[in-house]
């Protein structure tokens, strides 16, 4: 077992999942390790920018060119990301923190882990709460490669930012 996978494991463990306030939020991206930091920090920043705010005339502060998606519902390559924000999701201001309910923040090597919660609807459309799970690449600075555990679905596509923190 990696140590990243025993980190996630440990985040999400028996205990009842706990959401980072602002406070903690700050806790999450701090790091002894200037290079770790750096990596949550950079990771936190394009949450805040790109995946809540939407500003996809931003993606070249935080992507690089030849950004691999792993997500089967997004091309890869940053101007295919850029094309698919501007289709899921409207801009909104830049928050100083993410209001998405971050439950952990993890990073080893060029690698991070950004584990949240997220609302979804079973079968009968009942409304319930799972843990979702998006892993970064860093390379020079920027977001190479991105993982997440998406299925080819058109409901993966919708996006709805009001549904952010909502039980």
């Amino acid at each position: 077992m990696t140590a990243i996978t025993a980190a996630v494991l440990a985040a999400s463990g028996a205990g009842a999942q706990v959401i980072a306030t602002a406070e903690g939020q700050a806790a999450l991206i701090a790091s002894p390790d200037p290079k770790l930091a750096a990596n949550k920090k950079l990771v936190y920043d394009m949450y805040r920018a790109i995946v809540q705010g939407g500003h996809a005339e931003m993606v070249a502060q935080f992507f690089t060119p030849e950004y691999l998606q792993h997500n089967p519902n997004v091309a890869s390559g940053r101007d295919a990301l850029a094309a698919f924000l501007r289709g899921s999701r409207p801009t909104r201001p830049i928050t100083p923190t993410i209001t998405l309910p971050i439950l952990n923040i993890i990073a080893e090597r060029d690698y991070v882990v950004v584990v949240s919660e997220r609302p979804m609807k079973d079968d009968k459309g009942a409304a319930y709460l799972t843990t979702w799970f998006d892993f970064y690449r860093i390379e020079d600075g920027l977001i190479a490669e991105h993982w997440d555990p998406a299925l080819k679905s058109t409901e993966m596509l919708k996006f709805d930012p009001n549904m952010m923190g909502k039980k």
